[in-house]
């Protein structure tokens, strides 16, 4: 599949995305535990527009367009809470949390204002897997139609939301974004930008496996120590402890690992391991039981799941690697000026913990100003300096397109989805 290049540097390209894709599909705009109080609110921008989503008296989450009903005023900038509603500060109009027009200053002397057709206007919220969901189109189907029936089950036994945000952090790119999507979507470039996991992790595209589900995919490739049945048990287990190098959650899991593969060393310490027991099933059954003497209930996910990361592709802008206790999430969203040369990208990374450690670890949003300043783990810090160095080859005016092979399935599979929304005309015909 050829990707014509002028998607990832035309103005004219941006604009028509803007108008097809971000203005009618659903989108995270953050974390349902953003919001934990009645009156709490926060500002999602997209592009000039600006919507605040608030948690209402009946502890409903909802939203609105961030504007005034009298002048136009935004309402709020940031993030709050305001248990009385929202107050206009240039004329001080003021709002009930659901959006109702409640106060109207010097009403008493002005002409009747019919304060029903004078409320708030509301965007199209909902919550999902512990996110909040926005869609700026008042017409949209509803969230479940949009991510269909198996993603939710296939999603469900992790228990997203129940995760605690531990890294949140947003920064502009010197790419479009569509370059993050696209570089989450494939392994292929592992070899390349990621050399040190080949000691590590055993590449084998053949053993890849990708579900498409509508606009959306899934695909897992398994996550074990390379050569398995070259190295012998010590090599194997070194590799497993080399893993927290470039994901560090593993650590989390290694002392119960440890105790595992002690119990295949006899008295002089050689360690052999029985057929079927590989320093992967250790490192499954050692997650298992580190999560679930943690108070997770992980009996509806499979041995693979302790190990292996899931790469989910929600249409248009969310990436997610997931296993038993822990995601990351990747969002690229595109310039606020429009730009198709720059993008924001907001990663955040979650862990299921007790209740009782939840606070302790929980992260608040970092934004970063400096490029460059933020330490982001090895692989991360990689795919960080890659993507705009790509940006910078995709505007050679020479290079018409880029050309796909059987490993990109994933990112062949989001551009027909691309193409799909930008036939469809602004006023829905085909």
């Amino acid at each position: 599949m050829q990707i014509p290049t002028d998607r990832y540097t035309s103005r004219e390209f941006a604009e028509k995305e803007r108008d097809l894709i971000w203005m009618r599909t659903w989108q995270v705009a953050g974390r349902v535990d953003e919001l934990p109080e009645v009156g709490d609110w926060k500002e999602y921008r997209l592009f000039d527009q600006s919507y605040v989503i608030v948690r209402g008296k009946d502890r409903e989450i909802r939203g609105f367009a961030n504007a005034c009903r009298h002048r136009g005023n935004p309402l709020c900038t940031g993030k709050g809470n305001s248990k009385r509603g929202f107050l206009c500060r240039y004329h001080l109009w003021s709002y009930d949390l659901d959006g109702r027009l409640r106060g109207i200053l010097r009403e008493k002397v002005l002409d009747p204002i019919d304060k029903d057709e004078n409320s708030l206007l509301p965007v199209r919220v909902e919550c999902f897997a512990g996110f909040v969901f926005l869609n700026p189109d008042p017409d949209a189907a509803p969230l479940v139609d949009f991510l269909g029936d198996e993603i939710p089950k296939l999603l469900a036994p992790y228990r997203l939301d129940e995760m605690v945000t531990v890294l949140d952090v947003r920064e502009s790119l010197d790419c479009n974004w569509k370059v993050v999507v696209d570089a989450f979507s494939e392994g292929y470039h592992i070899s390349g930008i990621h050399p040190e996991l080949l000691k590590v992790i055993d590449i084998d595209p053949s053993k890849s496996r990708h579900l498409f589900l509508g606009d959306h995919s899934v695909s897992v490739a398994p996550f074990e120590v390379a050569n398995v049945s070259v190295f012998g048990p010590e090599d194997q287990v070194e590799g497993i402890r080399e893993l927290p190098g470039t994901f560090p959650t593993v650590a989390t899991v290694l002392p119960r690992f440890e105790e595992l593969v002690s119990a295949h060393r006899d008295e002089d310490g050689k360690l052999d391991f029985p057929e079927g027991v590989t320093a992967r099933t250790l490192l499954q059954r050692a997650t298992r039981d580190t999560l679930t003497g943690m108070g997770l209930d992980v009996s509806g996910l499979t041995d693979a799941q302790m190990s292996d990361n899931h790469g989910w592709v929600l249409f248009p802008n969310f990436f997610m690697t997931i296993r038993a206790g822990e995601a990351t999430v990747i969002l690229a969203l595109p310039d606020p000026g429009g730009d198709p040369g720059r993008c924001v990208w907001h990663i955040s990374s979650y862990m299921w913990l007790p209740p009782e450690h939840r606070e302790a670890f929980r992260a608040e949003l970092t934004e970063v100003e400096e490029p460059g300043s933020f330490p982001y783990f090895l692989a991360l810090q990689q795919d960080y300096e890659q993507m705009p160095r790509q940006q910078r080859g995709l505007r050679n005016k020479r290079l018409e397109h880029m050309t796909l092979v059987k490993e990109e399935i994933v990112i062949a599979h989001y551009h027909s989805v691309v193409d799909g929304y930008l036939s469809v005309g602004a006023n829905g015909e085909v």
